[in-house]
């Protein structure tokens, strides 16, 4: 199955022209304060408006940061203005991670797409991980194809890129690219199995690897890989972010 959905907010693209698009790996505000959304908001507006693409992806959980306990995010938040304004701006679709309560009482680790024209959840994790994320959240249902501009985008969560299922679930609903927001672990071994994952799923199923992660310190996290980045088709990388939050990598994806 798949869910498809039509962001609206940008400015009319020439049916020629690539997509643009970056990886973000913002420095993420310290978890349990009363503002750490608002800083977080804050933090992602800013980078919105200094990429300056259609398409601006962040890592999994970016606005709490990996806080399992983290309230909700309700996207009718008044306190996510300051990004959809960013984004009404520049005519950007912002992919963003975070907690969301769903009808029922049960949660999701979430991925909302931010427009001009507001806010809205596009896509549930489906492979949840370790033992704090089942306790709290329930698995996304099915893979989510998200259409903007004419180019279909396959939506993965952290632990859904370590399987090679997900993908394999998600390619023949007719992707262009496969979009993730991650986390993974600081240092070589992590950073190896990071770019393996990309590679990997990209030359499986002929299709771009955008991939943003995070880098710094993320909720419970001391540290995290960074190494945001995006894949061609054949699996070579393309452009790739370092080590440090902050970092805004961008790139255009060409129609097929």
């Amino acid at each position: 199955m798949t869910t498809d959905s039509h962001p609206t907010g940008g400015p009319a693209v020439p049916s020629s022209a690539p997509l643009t698009v970056t990886v973000a790996q913002p420095l993420c505000a310290d978890r349990g304060r009363p503002d750490t959304l608002a800083v977080n908001v804050e933090r992602h507006a800013e980078a919105v408006l200094a990429a300056g693409t259609r398409l601006v992806v962040f890592p999994e959980l970016s606005l709490t940061g990996y806080d399992l306990a983290a309230p909700a995010v309700d996207p009718a938040d008044p306190r996510l203005a300051p990004l959809v304004e960013a984004c009404a701006a520049t005519g950007t679709l912002a992919l963003v991670g975070a907690p969301v309560a769903e009808v029922g009482g049960r949660e999701s680790i979430a991925t909302l797409a931010v427009t001009g024209g507001g806010a809205d959840v596009v896509y549930r994790k489906m492979r949840l991980h370790g033992e704090g994320e089942p306790d709290r959240f329930t698995a996304g249902e099915k893979p989510v194809v998200l259409e903007l501009d004419g180019l279909r985008l396959g939506l993965a969560v952290c632990a859904d890129v370590a399987d090679p299922a997900h993908a394999e679930e998600t390619a023949p609903l007719g992707i262009d690219a496969y979009v993730a927001s991650t986390l993974y672990g600081p240092g070589a071994a992590q950073a190896e199995r990071r770019d393996g994952h990309c590679r990997d799923r990209a030359t499986a199923h002929g299709v771009w690897v955008v991939l943003s992660t995070s880098a710094g310190p993320t909720g419970v996290f001391p540290d995290s890989s960074g190494g945001s980045g995006i894949w061609a088709p054949d699996g070579s990388s393309v452009a790739q972010a370092g080590t440090e939050p902050g970092e805004l990598v961008r790139a255009e994806i060409p129609r097929p």
